[in-house]
C-alpha cells in the first residue's frame, strides 16, 4: 500500500540502495507521502565534489572512502563540498576535513550538547505501507542491484530496532518524541496511539531514564474522535497531542475530514478538554503541499496553510501551538520555486505567514518545528534554509523555534545536527532582511533550538540521569567498538536519466 500510484513508483528507486552514501544527502529523498524531485545540477556538483575530496582524503588516511565518510572528518568534508558549491554557509575548514584529530576533537566537544528531537517516526511491525518493499524487490528482479535478486525484502530499516539505533547511537540526540500519522484506514496509521505509548514506556524502562516522549494523534470529525481523546488522556497520558489539518495525510485520496484549528464548534471543546486535563502542547502538521499536490488535492489546499493558526492561538493562550515543518510548502522538487519566491518577494509559502503571526495577532504561544523544512532545504537549497531560519528567528523568536528531524525517513539525524551547528545566515541576506546571526554551534540561539525550548515546553528536568543511564553506557561501548553510522537514507529517489 502506497499513496504513490504505480506510474509514479516506476520512476523511483529505493534511496538506501540507489543514493550515494554521503555524510550529507546529495539528492532529494522522500517517504511515499510525496514525490521527490530529480537531483539538481548543484546537487550533482556537491556529490562530485564530495567524492573527489573524500577519495583524496581517505587515501591520505589509509582507509576506504566509505569508512572515511563515517568519521567526523568525513562529515566535515561534505560541508566543505557544500560551501564550494553554494558559498560559505557552513562553518567548516579544510584543515578539519583533512585532520581527523581536529574533527574528532570538535565532535567530542559537542557530543554532550542537549538535543531534544521532538519529531521522529518509525513504522509498526504489521504496517501495510509497503511501497518501499515493492520498490526494493523490483530493483532486485530487474538486475539493477544483483544483491537484492531473489532475496525477500523487508521494512526493518523503518521499524523500531533500527530507529532506536539511529536516534540514540548514531547521533547526539539525547531525548526523542515518537510521533505518528493517522488515517481514515485504521491499518495505515504509522503507529496506533497505544503503540506509541507502549514504546515510550518500554524505552524509558529499559534506559532507566526519561529518554522518550510520545504523541497521541487526534482526528477531528472522525466518528468517536473525542472518545479517543478521552481514552488517551485517561489511559495513555501522552506528552502532547498531534493532528493533521488536511485529515488523512497518508491517504489523501481518502481524506474526508479536514479541519481548521480555529473551528469553534469542532476544535474548541477539544482545547477545553486539554486545558482541564493539564495538557498545554498541541502539535499540528502544516505545509509539505507543493504545487503538484495542490493540483491533485485542491480540496485540501485551504487546510494545509496557517490561516487558521493565529485566531486559535489568540483564543487559547493557555495552549502552545507547535506547527510542524514550520508550514513550509515547497517539498519534493519545488525548492527552486521557494528560492525564486524569496529572491523576488522576500516571502516563502507558508513560513513567512507563520513567522508573522505573533506580531499580527499579539500572541506568544506559536512555535515552529523544523522537521522537513531543515532536512530537505539543507540538501536542496541551503540559502533557502538560511532564509527560513532567519525569518523564523526574527518573527517567532529564537525561543520559539524547536528541533525536529522527521527521522528515520532521512536516516540517522546526525547530519542534520551538524548542519544546524555549522549553518550561518549569509551577511548579504542578514543586511537586506534584518536577520540576526545564528551564532556558534554551542551559542545561545542554537542551544535554544536544539533543546532548551522543548525542555521548557515539556517541563523536562531530568538531564542529569542521561549521563549514566543504560544508553549512555551502551553508547560509550558502541563508539569504541561499533561500526559507525551507515549514512543510509530510507525512502525514494528519482531514477537517473537514461
Amino acid at each position: 500500500m502506497s499513496q504513490l500510484d504505480p506510474e509514479e513508483l516506476a520512476a523511483l528507486l529505493p534511496a538506501e540502495t540507489a543514493s550515494f552514501a554521503s555524510p550529507i544527502p546529495t539528492q532529494f529523498v522522500s517517504s511515499d507521502e510525496f514525490l521527490p524531485g530529480p537531483q539538481t545540477e548543484n546537487q550533482k556538483k556537491v556529490e562530485a565534489r564530495v567524492k573527489e575530496l573524500g577519495s583524496a582524503l581517505a587515501k591520505h588516511q589509509g582507509m576506504s572512502r566509505r569508512k572515511f565518510f563515517k568519521t567526523a572528518a568525513g562529515m566535515a568534508t561534505a560541508f566543505v563540498a557544500m560551501n564550494d558549491v553554494y558559498g560559505p554557509l557552513f562553518s567548516v575548514s579544510r584543515a578539519e576535513a583533512a585532520t581527523p584529530e581536529m574533527a574528532n576533537e570538535r565532535a567530542r566537544s559537542l557530543a554532550d550538547q542537549f538535543i531534544m528531537d521532538m519529531h521522529t517516526h518509525f513504522l509498526r511491525d504489521d504496517t501495510r505501507l509497503e511501497g518501499f518493499v515493492r520498490s526494493r524487490e523490483a530493483v532486485g528482479k530487474s538486475g539493477w542491484n544483483p544483491a537484492l535478486a531473489g532475496k525477500t525484502q523487508t521494512l526493518d530499516d523503518l521499524k523500531f530496532a533500527n530507529y532506536f539505533k539511529e536516534i540514540y547511537f548514531d547521533s547526539d540526540t539525547k531525548v526523542a518524541l515518537i510521533s505518528g500519522s493517522g488515517s481514515e484506514e485504521p491499518r495505515d496509521w504509522f503507529l496506533t496511539n497505544e503503540m506509541k505509548a507502549d514504546t515510550r514506556a518500554k524505552v524509558n524502562k529499559l534506559t532507566g531514564s526519561k529518554r522518550m516522549f510520545s504523541h497521541a494523534i487526534f482526528m477531528p470529525g472522525m466518528p468517536g474522535w473525542m472518545d479517543a481523546v478521552d481514552k488517551a488522556i485517561a489511559q495513555l497520558k501522552p506528552d502532547s497531542f498531534k493532528g493533521y489539518t488536511v485529515g488523512d495525510n497518508t491517504n489523501k485520496q481518502l481524506a474526508r475530514h479536514p479541519w481548521r484549528l480555529d473551528d469553534e464548534k469542532l476544535l474548541y471543546p477539544f482545547y477545553e478538554k486539554l486545558v482541564k486535563a493539564g495538557h498545554t502542547n498541541v502539535c499540528v502538521h502544516k505545509g509539505l503541499f507543493p504545487p503538484e499536490t495542490s493540483d491533485k488535492f485542491p480540496n485540501l489546499l485551504p487546510y494545509a496553510d496557517v490561516r487558521d493558526v493565529g485566531k486559535a492561538a489568540k483564543d487559547w493562550p493557555q495552549l502552545n501551538f507547535i506547527v510542524y515543518h514550520s508550514a513550509f510548502r515547497f517539498t519534493g522538487g519545488a525548492y527552486k520555486v521557494g528560492m525564486e519566491q524569496f529572491d523576488k518577494t522576500g516571502r516563502i509559502d507558508w513560513v513567512t505567514d507563520l513567522a508573522e503571526i505573533p506580531e499580527k495577532y499579539g500572541v506568544k504561544n506559536v512555535y515552529g518545528d523544523l522537521g522537513q523544512i531543515f532536512a530537505q532545504s539543507t540538501v536542496a537549497e541551503p540559502r533557502l534554509c538560511a532564509a527560513m531560519m532567519g525569518q523564523l528567528v526574527k518573527g517567532l523568536g529564537a525561543d520559539h523555534v524547536v528541533w525536529g528531524t522527521d527521522a528515520v525517513w532521512t536516516g540517522a539525524p546526525q547530519w542534520q545536527i551538524e548542519a544546524l551547528r555549522r549553518l550561518e545566515i549569509p551577511e548579504d541576506m542578514r543586511k537586506k532582511h534584518g536577520f540576526a546571526t545564528l551564532g556558534p554551534a554551542d551559542g545561545p540561539v542554537k542551544h535554544a533550538i536544539f533543546g532548551e525550548n522543548s525542555a521548557r515546553l515539556y517541563k523536562y528536568d531530568r538531564r542529569v540521569e542521561l549521563k549514566t543511564d543504560a544508553i549512555a553506557l551502551a553508547k560509550a561501548a558502541y563508539e569504541r567498538e561499533g561500526p559507525g553510522r551507515t549514512n543510509l537514507r530510507y525512502g525514494y529517489v528519482v531514477k537517473p536519466a537514461a
